[in-house]
């Protein structure tokens, strides 16, 4: 597809989407431009946890302590404690608790806009790391979440196996001013219509002639 193209399909993606559908981190990250911790915390939360739980938790973190310093001197167990009930609270405590502890004494209390740095911290892998670059210092960089890597596999535009590789052939094919943009409206659209079982095919703007409708069994209205 040409870059019009593409920009004409996230358009149409966009319009279908409810406008309370942004996922939690892109909010927050809105509600705190330019506080790359903040997105970083908000996403260790987020995985394998609902968005309403991902708000809220954060939030209640927030409110305790929102700078690296402040978390890194809260026991894992008051983390654990705010951020209750997301999925593998305490689990989740702890790298929070780990990752604010290297950031205030090992970078002088700022969050690098460094892919490799980032992984480095406990419990941040290349879909956290690529989030932050991109809601914390707007560096364009493809974040693969399960949304982002079924619905690209689904329309046929990749044909991947992995979250990596779907990275690596979307950074082939996709404009880079699109890069930022793709992960929130994918969750967003990937939630209300292509959702993993028995998507809303038939009010989905891309069916039938932009999607490939891969390993789609069952679809609705």
């Amino acid at each position: 597809m040409t870059p019009g193209e593409w920009e004409a399909l996230f358009s149409d993606l966009e319009r279908r989407i409810s406008p309370d559908g942004v996922p939690s981190v892109t909010r927050l990250a809105s509600d705190n431009p330019e506080d790359p911790f903040r997105v970083l915390l908000s996403t260790i939360i987020s995985a394998r946890t609902r968005d309403d739980v991902t708000y809220a938790a954060s939030l209640r973190l927030f409110r305790r302590a929102a700078a690296p310093k402040d978390v890194a001197d809260l026991s894992a167990e008051e983390i654990a404690g705010l951020i209750y009930p997301a999925g593998f609270y305490k689990t989740k405590a702890a790298y929070i608790r780990g990752a604010a502890e290297i950031i205030a004494r090992d970078w002088e209390g700022r969050v690098p806009p460094d892919r490799d740095l980032l992984m480095r911290l406990p419990g941040v892998g290349r879909k956290t790391a690529n989030l932050v670059l991109n809601l914390g210092f707007r560096v364009p960089a493809i974040c693969v979440d399960t949304h982002v890597h079924r619905i690209s596999n689904r329309t046929g535009w990749v044909r991947t196996r992995t979250p990596e590789e779907t990275e690596e052939a979307l950074e082939k094919i996709l404009p880079r001013h699109l890069w930022i943009p793709l992960n929130a409206l994918l969750v967003s659209f990937g939630q209300e219509v292509c959702t993993p079982l028995s998507p809303r095919c038939g009010s989905c703007p891309l069916f039938p002639d932009r999607c490939l409708q891969r390993g789609v069994e069952r679809r609705r209205d």
